[in-house]
């Protein structure tokens, strides 16, 4: 399995990176994880071909992790010509956080039928569900509010485990999310600065005993994240990094 890193950026752009969006590739696994504003930019500055993703899986609705859905389906409608059928997977609400999105993008592009079929599929917390060869399971974790629910995602597949914590604060769901994953991508907003609703590396290092990840990498970094990257004891991610575990 392997993971390229399309954005790793924070909602602002810390250090000029893109919005998260992660691309999740194996022998016939082929899904997006999250699609922020800038994702589509980033996916054709990769060369990563956009017709071939099976899935994109949703953590939540803010515009870094949501907000590129409206330039993926019309790229796709008008340009790639896509005609393999797509799944995109999030919290409850998708459906209608779908046509909201795609209506302040681009008014009346709800109304245009896909070339391609389309499914919206709204998942349940701690409820696996089988997408596009993988099976998903999210976990419910705090972002707060409006815009929840908010997921933490573990995806198996091809008997490998991979897991994202979608952007929070400490929640003790995140243990069993990501409890021995393969590949564990953790946010870490700030060294030891504790802030509502995001997670800093020192509470995220006090929990890893728990967790036991078998490789970690750092994610959603602020600048003061970044500018200690040398210093750190563990992987960071960067736009383009990828990783085969």
């Amino acid at each position: 399995m392997k993971l390229r890193f399309v954005g790793c950026g924070a909602a602002f752009g810390s250090g000029g990176r893109f919005n998260t969006c992660f691309h999740l590739t194996g022998a016939g696994t082929n899904a997006l994880i999250d699609c922020g504003a800038s994702s589509v930019i980033a996916m054709k500055r990769l060369g990563i071909a956009a017709n071939d993703v099976r899935a994109i899986l949703v953590t939540h609705f803010h515009a870094d992790h949501f907000g590129g859905i409206p330039f993926f389906m019309l790229d796709a409608q008008f340009f790639a010509r896509r005609t393999a059928p797509l799944t995109i997977a999030g919290p409850a609400g998708l459906k209608d956080w779908y046509v909201r999105v795609m209506e302040t993008s681009f008014p009346g592009s709800s109304e245009t039928r896909p070339r391609f079929e389309l499914t919206l599929r709204e998942l349940a917390p701690r409820e696996t569900a089988e997408i596009a060869g993988m099976a998903v399971t999210p976990f419910p974790v705090h972002h707060g509010n409006p815009g929840g629910p908010f997921f933490a995602l573990r995806v198996a597949a091809e008997g490998k485990a991979f897991c994202y914590t979608g952007d929070t604060e400490w929640t003790e769901s995140l243990v069993d999310a990501a409890r021995e994953a393969d590949l564990f991508v953790a946010e870490a907003y700030f060294r030891d600065k504790r802030v509502k609703l995001h997670l800093d590396l020192a509470t995220l290092e006090r929990h890893l005993p728990r967790i036991r990840p078998k490789r970690l990498v750092l994610t959603h970094m602020s600048d003061d994240m970044l500018a200690r990257r040398g210093s750190l004891a563990y992987e960071t991610a960067e736009d383009g990094k990828e990783i085969e575990f």
